[in-house]
């Protein structure tokens, strides 16, 4: 909609009375750390926490893609929107009085705002009706349908606001238009009607259904879910696709569902309203139904908001069509199932029960097992690429062995790849152990990419020998000393009890970050050191990250190469744990790499001199490239471990 130009003061007034914690925890599960809160970006796809909140600051901001702003610029990135519909939305919450620069203006703007308002309000109503209705006379065979087929308590009758459409063409609209005045054109504009082909007027869009209202993660209705009562096809309709509703984006009960997701670290996916109903009555309060579509990349990023480990479970019926329903409902997150962003699983349950029918038969207890022991989406495939197939027979075999090379291709992350590879290895070897080698290498040999450019680090002995060597470091020793780098800084900002190791070893050894960002925070974290008086007692800042977090809101174009330092995985914390030895070889590595780069760089110099025109220049690179030489034969001497294997 046109909307007229805000008068400054109501601007103002938004900014002052809107809470940035409490517009962001609507879309984010924020959680106290010092004094701001932390939780997942929703601007990007990350698995460990690097959005950050400062309620003194009225200010939000991301370590990890640099998204940073207020209340207003939030809801601005998040849902695409201009400033002026995000700030009359914030008006509307936070019951601030929209003025206009221009008084004549203010009519026209609030006619249209009701219009998003009145579509909320005669949604609302329309739910208080059908809810009325299944109490009547008319709705006892639907409420009976609740009770005996669905087995459904009153209380999750209520809880799920579950009604229904009497039968008759005219119904809701008489209600809502003749005895509630509200206009033909806003229930059209809601779903609740449409109009005739024939003769003029509307008619009902539900009739004598059972009626499950669809919220947004408000819990404000925004659309119907209708299952028929009768051999009516088809079985369930769903409201069409409104100014509020798009069947894509939104996801039945995560209204209910987002805060037991957040607990369980895990969200489990049913295909149909009932399911999730049944599981959340039966205390399983993490599920959500997919509205019958193929999951979108939209409704999977709203799920993964509310758990860090980005957990998944999709549960569909075990027969043909719920594996169908499973393999479709995958849709476009398989590619970030392949390269292990999200943690995808499958549970059938059996004799192709879905999720309600189990729980009538079995306990609690019993499905959140099953819910534990649930496969990975990748070993759920490959049971199905082998199931009723006789690996003894040449032309399953052969079948079989295809489509787990197609299966392997896909996988993107190369541990999981090479995981999977011996896993289908010992499938195809049929108990023999003696075959998985062979298998092994049969199954590396179709799936291998194309040969990736590598140059094999200069030693020593040829750079002595090359006419030409390179002054920067090579491709793969940038990697390990990037590595070896950044795990020292980590280790430093997550273990203050080695820092003063840190500190004393990097001084003994005269040794400097090489890489501009890391050797930009290691400054960043000095200056707040020395600032505090405590240079040397650095152990005793326990807020350390925090405060580096704050100082970075000015440097944001630093962040991105360095903002994952601030987190921890499980990775990282199995690195961690041997901090003693990770040290050492992370010192040890920056060490040899800085010995690397002088002894080439004397070695250049040495080479580029004419001896007979400086003979004393000529002289003094060579002692100084072989004393590096030197060094670099003593450590190697020394290592008492692979520093490669190690980091």
């Amino acid at each position: 909609m046109q909307i007229p130009r805000l008068h400054p003061d109501t601007i103002e007034e938004v900014k002052l009375r809107a809470d940035i914690v409490d517009v962001v925890s609507e879309y984010v599960v924020l959680r106290k750390r010092g004094k701001d809160f932390v939780g997942l970006c929703p601007f990007h796809d990350e698995k460990s926490p690097s959005f950050t909140v400062s309620q003194t600051k009225q200010m939000y901001y991301c370590f990890g893609c640099q998204a940073g702003g207020n209340a207003i610029k939030f809801v601005m990135e998040l849902g695409k929107r201009s400033f002026a519909d995000v700030v009359l939305d914030l008006a509307r919450r936070y019951q601030v009085p929209v003025q206009t620069l221009e008084p004549e203006q203010r009519q026209e703007l609030q006619r249209q705002l009701s219009l998003r308002e009145q579509l909320y309000e005669v949604l609302a109503m329309s739910a208080q009706f059908y809810q009325h209705a299944l109490r009547q006379s008319q709705g006892q065979k639907a409420l009976q349908y609740l009770q005996s087929n669905r087995q459904l308590k009153e209380e999750t009758i209520q809880q799920f606001g579950l009604g229904y459409a009497p039968a008759g063409w005219e119904t809701l609209y008489r209600y809502l238009v003749e005895d509630k005045h509200y206009p033909a054109q806003i229930l059209e504009k809601a779903g609740l009607i449409k109009p005739r082909k024939e003769g003029g007027g509307y008619y009902d869009v539900f009739r004598d259904r059972l009626m499950i209202p669809i919220r947004d993660v408000q819990g404000r209705v925004i659309a119907f879910g209708g299952r028929t009562l009768t051999d009516e096809q088809p079985k369930y309709l769903n409201s069409p696709e409104t100014e509020l509703f798009s069947k894509g984006k939104t996801l039945f009960a995560l209204d209910q569902a987002k805060g037991g997701i957040s607990q369980l670290d895990q969200a489990v996916v049913v295909e149909g309203y009932f399911d999730a109903i049944a599981l959340h009555a039966a205390g399983i309060n993490n599920a959500v139904a997919s509205l019958g579509t193929a999951l979108s990349l939209e409704q999977v990023r709203l799920i993964l908001r509310y758990t860090e480990s980005k957990q998944l479970v999709l549960n569909f019926d075990a027969d043909k069509a719920g594996t169908n329903a499973a393999e479709r409902a995958i849709g476009e997150i398989a590619e970030l199932a392949y390269k292990g962003e999200v943690q995808l699983k499958i549970l059938n349950l059996a004799d192709g029960k879905d999720a309600d029918e189990y729980l009538h038969s079995h306990t609690p207890e019993d499905y959140g097992e099953l819910l534990k022991n649930a496969p990975l989406w990748l070993d759920w495939q490959i049971q199905q690429i082998i199931q009723n197939r006789d690996l003894k027979q040449a032309t399953d075999f052969q079948q079989v062995t295809q489509q787990l090379v197609k299966l392997l291709k896909n996988i993107a992350n190369s541990d999981t790849r090479n995981y999977y590879v011996s896993y289908c290895a010992e499938i195809l070897s049929l108990g023999d152990t003696r075959l998985i080698p062979l298998r092994v290498e049969n199954l590396l040999t179709q799936i291998a990419p194309p040969a990736a450019a590598y140059t094999k680090p200069v030693s020593a002995k040829q750079a002595w020998g090359s006419s030409k060597v390179s002054q920067s470091p090579l491709p793969t020793e940038r990697s390990l000393l990037e590595h070896a780098e950044a795990l020292l800084l980590r280790i430093y900002l997550h273990c203050p009890e080695q820092r003063q190791a840190i500190i004393a070893e990097l001084e003994e050894r005269d040794l400097q970050f090489s890489l501009s960002h890391h050797r930009f925070l290691w400054q960043q974290i000095l200056e707040i050191s020395s600032g505090d008086g405590e240079t040397r007692n650095l152990a005793s800042q326990p807020d350390l990250i925090s405060r580096l977090q704050d100082h970075f809101l000015e440097f944001s174009s630093e962040m991105g190469l360095i903002s994952h330092l601030f987190h921890v995985n499980e990775k990282n914390q199995k690195e961690i744990l041997r901090t003693p030895q990770v040290v050492q070889a992370a010192i040890a590595c920056m060490d040899l790499v800085m010995l690397e780069k002088r002894y080439r760089h004397f070695l250049e110099l040495w080479q580029q001199t004419d001896p007979e025109a400086e003979p004393e220049r000529y002289q003094s690179y060579y002692q100084a490239f072989y004393a590096e030489k030197i060094k670099l034969q003593k450590i190697d001497r020394q290592r008492l471990f692979s520093i490669t294997e190690l980091l």
